[in-house]
């Protein structure tokens, strides 16, 4: 059984809160409420909210009892639309402001064989060489 609970036009950088992400992704929930209460940036308390509320549906949906067997095995921050400003400069000038937002995603399952699920494939790095298929002489 998997939970998912989503917050969507959060106002957090998709960047910002990926990094908060990375330190809770396969982690017990009861590990992750520690870390995000003590992890000292802004979308910690966002993330914190949506974890309560999957644990809440995984409860209230799937009548989860044992709330320590719970693990986070998705958790993602996607780019959602940007709030666009203008601040005016001298001269006539205008600076352009993209306030950004993003949707969060937190998955948890109460499943013991959580190895076993499909990662989505990694992109490979701007420099990483490819192998080739054929064999230089």
């Amino acid at each position: 059984m998997q939970t998912m609970a989503r917050a969507r036009f959060v106002r957090v950088s998709a960047r910002k809160a990926q990094l908060v992400l990375e330190q809770i992704r396969d982690k017990s929930v009861g590990e992750a409420l520690a870390t995000l209460q003590y992890t000292p940036r802004i979308a910690a308390r966002l993330i914190e909210k949506v974890l309560r509320s999957a644990v809440a549906n995984a409860e209230h949906n799937h009548q989860v009892r044992d709330l320590d067997a719970l693990r986070i095995v998705r958790a993602t921050a996607d780019g959602g639309p940007s709030l666009k400003r203008v601040q005016p400069r001298a001269m006539g000038r205008a600076f352009f402001i993209k306030h950004r937002t993003s949707h969060l995603t937190i998955g948890v399952t109460d499943e013991v064989n959580t190895a076993a699920r499909v990662a989505a494939p990694r992109r490979r790095g701007v420099g990483a060489k490819r192998k080739s298929t054929k064999e230089k002489d």
